[in-house]
């Protein structure tokens, strides 16, 4: 079996899309799912996430529900996005979720609609997943979360939905079908016209905003 490590955010339309995908995956294809936190991603390579660039927004929410209506989901937003995924990705590092209960996750999310960033909400969210809700205050969870994050960025992982098979990365549904490509095609990547591109040369390089 090949295995895919799947780093995820619940915070991530784009991920709940890339699920309904799966089954596209070759029999011999295993999925790991890794939890871990976006921000601290954005934060050490030093970027903005969707949500957070004004006009991109609503072009992001417009084109993860047009995706989703294409892959057959029903999605619906909750009223809160980006919220704070902390407490229910601690619930899900700490369990150790599998494919199923990181569904249910992203199902509680992007199909009902809500955002489990409170006492009541994060409750429903452990009820759902079936995931216990002590979870969210035990040290070993949070310590798995932190480590998974650190892990994704020692691999070079920038955002999810990212999947990670040996030393390649594919970061987004966008990319699904990429990655399907060189599942059948491992070589992909040494020939025209893929061949050679980690070598273009850097032409100008911005300074960071200030003020």
């Amino acid at each position: 079996m090949r295995q895919i490590d799947f780093y995820f955010d619940i915070i991530s339309p784009f991920a709940h899309v890339a699920l309904a995908r799966f089954g596209e995956l070759p029999a011999d294809v295993e999925v790991k799912p890794k939890p871990i936190l976006l921000g601290p991603l954005l934060a050490h390579w030093g970027q903005r996430g969707p949500a957070e660039i004004a006009p991109k927004r609503l072009h992001t929410y417009r084109v993860s529900c047009f995706l989703g209506e294409k892959y057959g989901l029903a999605m619906r937003f909750p009223q809160r996005h980006p919220f704070n995924p902390l407490a229910a990705m601690r619930l899900l590092a700490g369990a150790d979720a599998d494919l199923a209960t990181v569904r249910k996750a992203f199902d509680f999310v992007f199909s009902d609609g809500r955002a489990p960033d409170n006492e009541s909400d994060l409750a429903a969210f452990a009820a759902c997943t079936g995931v216990d809700p002590a979870l969210a205050g035990k040290q070993n969870a949070k310590d798995r979360l932190r480590a998974l994050t650190d892990e994704a960025i020692a691999r070079g992982v920038f955002g999810v939905p990212t999947f990670a098979v040996d030393d390649e990365l594919f970061w987004g549904v966008d990319a699904f079908d990429m990655l399907l490509a060189w599942l059948e095609e491992p070589e992909i990547f040494t020939r025209a016209p893929y061949a050679g591109l980690d070598q273009i040369e850097t032409g100008i390089v911005r300074k960071a905003a200030t003020g």
